[in-house]
């Protein structure tokens, strides 16, 4: 029986305590009484911090901050108005009031929503004035972007008004909120927007304001973005940019010693400025239309091109490392044709049948002894299929292949084919090397993007490791991610680049090296001219480089589309933007002038009436 009255008493006494606890909660505590957004005697307002500022690497000022000034709707609290008289001061059509009534509707009738983005200062004086005949509308301050300098919109990006979709992914946005859209500002949104503050506004029965609830204690102050220093250098850009006038394609410039990006060109480009405030969705759509010059494809991260003879710098270090081949290994190259079987592979070294050694192959760019190469490094081993498996682990240590995770908003991964790959186009698994000889050259399957490109090259340049390419710099207050500072080792051994090397430096050194005509006077430069084959139109000029040779400062890739040959025009800009990052200047003005004025558009055009007419 005491036991039983035990139990009880323990019974009634946690139900007491139980009792108690919720009364305080409930009752007695404000510990959770936050209101909510749909509280009708609350109003919700925010108050948004200044998005961090973006500088580059020497410290000049890229974005910056702009007041703008946003109409805001409450749709429950709106009463009958002259929908006319406010469609005339807003500038908009009844149609367009309707529809943005009715969006704002759809998504809360009680929570703020954006009714008109981005007012100027002028309309803002002039609404002001007269809002109070208005109900259910107010005012609400923000800032917009600016670019002091009118570069690199690939690389910095945009804002824009988040979407309903945006919002059930992530609540801290609100409908007409701004996100990061694109470039640096989509990559670091959460760093730059910094955190936005909260008020919480009692009203009356009658809905009159009446103070701060609870008297402000959970108000919140807004916290202001973190400012971030890009690795870019903003006079390399521009420098960039105007060489690539008229010309379509991407410039990717490396610092081997660091993997940090120095300019990021993609061409034709345009103003930054004009992806800001209410012409913003119309400049958009303009550029997003067209496609044929497709302005806001960045084909430095996102042009996927065969890489052409660049690659036959891994197909030379792959052989070197599968023992197939050593530096004083020859071949001759008998009447500019490489034979296999009843087949040809076409060459242009006119070496005319005479010893060809590695260092003379790479600055007479010989297909015949590349293609050599590459069948020896497959045919070492049982089968083409494990062959081409050894191949592929090697080039992929290069970064090829595959996305570099690098801190940049978009990217193609390429491609570098396996005996899987082979063995899906050929079931019957009797296909061997000369199936796939084309890859000796950077034709066939393979496919590069320009940064990978520029990422192989610094790799070359510090003889066998590279640091993942990166945009940022430095964030206020915060240290840059270790995958930007470790090095990444390739499977050659150290001792294969210098023989590499040696013959990429005397593709300029050379009198007869492909590149001898852009030597720069005090500037050892070691790259290699290539030139891509184009199945819908003129071929692509491809350029990769780097200097100074022993001391590699820079690395360079340059792909400019339907450029014919690699000589032509990516050689050309290649070297002037290493002696303008170099010295400051060029020793060779009439050769920048030729670049500026140059001008590709008229091939583009009989580009587009060739393919209108297979078209039709």
């Amino acid at each position: 029986m005491k036991r039983k009255g035990l139990l009880i008493f323990l019974i009634l006494f946690i139900g007491v305590i139980f009792i108690f606890r919720l009364f305080y909660l409930q009752i007695l505590s404000s510990e959770y009484s936050i209101p909510t957004l749909n509280n009708s005697a609350v109003k919700v307002t925010y108050d948004y911090p200044e998005r961090g500022y973006i500088y580059d690497r020497n410290g000049v000022l890229l974005v910056a901050n702009q007041l703008s000034y946003d109409i805001m709707i409450i749709p429950r609290e709106v009463k009958p108005l002259d929908t006319l008289e406010f469609c005339n001061l807003l500038k908009i059509s009844k149609e367009d009031f309707i529809n943005k009534f009715n969006r704002a509707k759809r998504y809360s009738t009680r929570i703020p929503s954006t009714f008109l983005a981005q007012l100027s200062k002028t309309d803002y004086a002039y609404l002001q004035e007269k809002m109070y005949k208005f109900k259910g509308f107010y005012i609400q301050k923000r800032l917009l972007r600016e670019y002091p300098i009118s570069s690199a919109p690939n690389v910095l990006g945009y804002i824009s008004e988040v979407n309903e979709g945006m919002i059930k992914e992530n609540p801290y946005y609100q409908l007409g909120e701004l996100i990061g859209t694109a470039g640096v500002e989509k990559t670091y949104e959460e760093t730059l927007r910094g955190t936005k503050g909260v008020k919480f506004i009692q009203r009356d029965r009658f809905n009159k304001e009446i103070g701060p609830y609870k008297n402000g204690i959970y108000d919140t102050l807004p916290i202001h973005g973190k400012d971030i220093t890009l690795t870019i250098d903003t006079k390399l850009q521009q420098y960039g940019e105007a060489l690539m006038v008229n010309k379509r394609g991407g410039i990717v410039v490396i610092e081997p010693s660091s993997g940090e990006i120095l300019a990021l060109v993609s061409a034709p480009t345009y103003d930054p400025n004009l992806m800001v405030g209410r012409e913003r969705s119309k400049n958009f759509t303009k550029f997003y239309l067209d496609t044929i010059s497709n302005p806001l494809l960045d084909r430095g991260l996102k042009g996927e091109y065969p890489p052409g003879s660049p690659f036959k710098v891994i197909t030379a270090l792959t052989a070197l490392q599968e023992n197939v081949v050593t530096p004083s290994t020859v071949i001759r190259c008998v009447n500019n044709q490489y034979h296999y079987g009843n087949r040809t592979m076409a060459c242009h070294c006119n070496t005319y049948g005479s010893p060809v050694a590695l260092n003379k192959a790479i600055y007479r760019s010989c297909n015949s002894y590349f293609a050599n190469a590459y069948r020896k490094i497959i045919e070492k081993y049982p089968t083409s299929y494990e062959g081409m498996n050894v191949w592929s682990k090697h080039v992929k240590s290069f970064g090829l292949g595959n996305y570099l995770n690098n801190d940049l908003s978009v990217g193609q991964k390429g491609l570098v084919p396996d005996g899987d790959f082979y063995n899906k186009w050929y079931p019957n698994t009797r296909w061997t090397a000369t199936y796939s000889i084309s890859n000796s050259i950077g034709q066939g399957e393979v496919l590069t993007t320009p940064i990978q490109l520029a990422n192989m090259t610094a790799t070359v340049a510090n003889r066998g490791f590279y640091y993942t390419p990166h945009i940022v710099k430095k964030i206020e207050n915060e240290k840059l991610n270790k995958n930007f500072t470790v090095p990444k080792y390739t499977t050659i051994n150290k001792k294969h680049f210098e023989p590499v090397i040696e013959g990429l430096f005397n593709v300029f050194e050379n009198p007869r090296g492909t590149a001898s005509w852009s030597k720069v006077k005090g500037i050892e430069i070691c790259g290699k001219t290539g030139t891509a084959e184009n199945p819908h139109g003129q071929d692509h000029s491809i350029f990769i480089a780097f200097a100074p040779k022993d001391n590699p400062k820079i690395a360079i890739a340059v792909f400019v589309e339907n450029g014919y040959w690699g000589s032509r025009w990516a050689g050309p800009i290649a070297s002037l933007m290493i002696e303008k990052y170099l010295t400051g200047e060029t020793i060779r003005p009439w050769k920048e002038k030729q670049m500026f004025n140059g001008s590709l558009q008229e091939e583009y055009e009989k580009q587009l009436i060739e393919t209108t007419k297979v078209e039709k």
